[in-house]
């Protein structure tokens, strides 16, 4: 279903902050990825779930966001450049985005008539939750899961 119901449980994360203009948004959250799973792999440490990103404010030339990765224990030694923290928490509308990240418009459009139809109004974040995993994935074969939080 288009937009089901969903509720977020927090789950313990890295985080790696970013910017990136709308242009090169897909190869920014890519290296981010590669920056996080590659702290991880150097520590031993195993993801506990889907790369996840945060999109924290967005305008027309780009947007700042979290990449996420959830741990079951924590790494050490983090550099200045990420932190530990929880992913998003609470009552959100779950959409599947199915192909390359330069699609993602259309799905988004189709999230923004869903809300409006259904007269909803979502709080400033939006969520993916990589399902294929993007480092390994052909980019037309992604599988995304879009949360959006309600208010």
């Amino acid at each position: 279903p288009f937009g089901e119901e969903f509720t977020l449980a927090p789950k313990k994360v890295v985080i790696m902050k970013g910017t990136a203009t709308w242009d090169a948004a897909f190869d920014t959250l890519i290296d981010s990825f590669k920056a996080l799973a590659t702290l991880l792999d150097k520590q031993g440490i195993k993801a506990s779930g889907n790369a996840m990103i945060v999109y924290t404010s967005t305008d027309d030339s780009g947007f700042t966001y979290l990449a996420q990765i959830p741990v079951d224990q924590e790494p050490k030694n983090l550099p200045r450049t990420m932190s530990m923290g929880n992913s998003p928490e609470g009552k959100a509308l779950k959409f599947v985005h199915r192909g390359s990240y330069d699609n993602m418009d259309n799905t988004y459009e189709a999230i923004t008539n869903h809300l409006d139809d259904k007269k909803l109004e979502a709080k400033d974040t939006f969520i993916e939750e990589y399902i294929t995993d993007p480092l390994k994935t052909a980019e037309d074969k992604l599988v995304i899961n879009v949360y959006v939080p309600l208010k």
